[in-house]
């Protein structure tokens, strides 16, 4: 692995890691999808952006 190569907790997993304290210590009372928004979200918008060009491949290669 290269010096420059990043490794470790990106924004995602940090956010986690503080709204799971603050749930933990009830200083907020936010549902646990809220939580763990921070972890699934990223897959979510992923996952609506691939159907959305596969979607739109597919009717390209359908007009030809």
């Amino acid at each position: 692995m290269s010096p420059q190569s990043g490794g470790g907790v990106g924004l995602g997993g940090l956010l986690f890691v503080v709204f799971l304290t603050l749930k933990l210590t009830k200083t907020i009372a936010w549902s646990w999808w809220w939580v763990t928004a921070p972890l699934w979200i990223p897959f979510a918008i992923t996952i609506v952006v691939l159907s959305v060009v596969g979607a739109a491949a597919v009717a390209l290669t359908r007009k030809r």
